[in-house]
């Protein structure tokens, strides 16, 4: 990028900012949300408050206490992120995504800190995790919600809730849930969007299932390949004497094997989007089943999609799509599931969203606050380039050009 074209995209994140920083209470809250925000942006190769205030020639001190506990309501500036989401990318065939992230912890202190299973390691590590809402639209994609989430036996705990200076309103909440309150807060600001995905974690849930449905939502979300799914267009198994008997039922199977069973002529080519090699596509296939949860209770119809790529790796989802939607709009409605995991990958990468060092609930949220909004920011940088890459170091995406504080 030309200097000029730097100094352009500094004013543009001035503008960007305006339209936040009233929901700052205080002029210093404001001057440490500028600073803080453009910290994220740089290229800094740790992105925590000290080597933020640094750069910028300041006292770490109020950086820290402005992002570990500052007195300034974090949900209202997310709830302005999703207005101005609604505003640039708002689209009835949008998808809001769901999906968990885990940051490896060292120690026991930080608020949420436990054993558990860390997508970005592989295996059961000490992290916390926190569950994140995305919106996969037409025009690009947009990051809308963030929530830490507390394990039980932290829940339960008095002692260790109040060093972390956890809420008294905030109780044990199951990620499904937590998600699903993401869900209703995004449609109660009128967030338009036509599905609701996840990744099999969340689509196992059967109660999240029956909660979007009563809630009207249409789903797809995927389900781990051992889950027992009916075959209802299946022919029922012969009776064990002819004429005589109750009528046996098309008996359970896991949804890989049913997959499998399938003939060639049963896989449909679907274009999921326009790719730079041309193209997406991938192979399809749906059927009416009804399926069993975790405690062999069976459910009510619904659509089972199979999706299989080109390397060969296939995907197995539930929809309460009818059978009447066409199967190229639950399919391309599931492919934007991955754009959560492309939007974290981004803040993980360039907006900070893992380099933090607060330990307590408000400073973790405070945290996430600031680095979606920086990461807003790229995204309608990225936008206005045309979608194309933000030139960074090692011909890498990066905002490491774009703002480089002045100390």
């Amino acid at each position: 990028m030309t200097p000029t074209a730097v100094r352009e995209c500094g004013d543009r994140l001035t503008v960007f900012l305006e339209r936040y920083l009233p929901l700052f209470y205080r002029k210093e809250q404001r001057e440490n949300a500028t600073v803080v925000v453009e910290g994220l942006l740089s290229g800094l190769e740790r992105k925590t408050c000290e080597p933020i205030a640094r750069a910028h020639g300041i006292h770490r001190k109020p950086v820290q206490y402005f992002v570990g506990c500052g007195a300034w309501d974090d949900e209202k500036v997310m709830a302005e992120v999703r207005r101005h989401v609604k505003e640039e990318l708002g689209d009835d065939q949008a998808v809001l995504v769901i999906d968990p992230s885990a940051f490896p912890k060292k120690g026991v202190e930080s608020c949420g800190v436990k054993r558990q299973w860390c997508g970005r390691l592989g295996k059961t590590e000490n992290c916390q995790v926190g569950v994140f809402l995305c919106y996969a639209a037409a025009k690009g994609y947009a990051p809308l919600d963030r929530r830490l989430y507390l394990p039980e036996e932290w829940a339960a705990d008095a002692e260790r809730r109040k060093k972390c200076h956890v809420p008294e309103e905030v109780v044990f909440r199951e990620k499904w849930r937590i998600g699903l309150e993401m869900v209703d807060r995004c449609r109660a600001q009128g967030l338009p969007h036509g599905w609701v995905a996840g990744d099999d974690e969340f689509g196992r849930c059967s109660e999240l299932r029956a909660e979007l449905r009563s809630r009207r939502e249409r789903y797809v979300l995927d389900v781990p390949g051992n889950t027992l799914v009916r075959d209802l267009a299946a022919r029922r198994p012969p009776r064990k004497r002819a004429g005589r008997g109750r009528k046996r039922e098309v008996p359970f199977v896991p949804v890989r094997e049913w997959a499998a069973r399938q003939p060639a002529s049963a896989w449909r080519k679907v274009t999921v989007r326009d790719g730079t090699k041309g193209p997406l596509e991938v192979e399809a296939l749906t059927r009416q089943v009804k399926a069993k949860d975790k405690d062999g209770r069976i459910g009510p119809e619904e659509r089972l999609l199979v999706t299989r790529r080109a390397g060969g790796e296939i995907d197995y989802a539930l929809s309460n799509a009818p059978a009447a939607v066409p199967l190229e709009e639950p399919v391309r409605a599931h492919a934007q599931r991955h754009r959560i995991e492309q939007m974290l990958e981004e803040g993980k990468g360039e907006a900070g969203l893992g380099h933090y060092e607060v330990r307590g609930w408000v400073g973790w949220h405070h945290h996430m606050t600031l680095a979606l909004l920086a990461l807003w920011f790229l995204a309608l940088e990225k936008r206005r380039l045309g979608g194309k890459r933000l030139p960074g170091h090692n011909r890498s995406a990066s905002a490491r050009d774009l703002h480089v504080p002045a100390a």
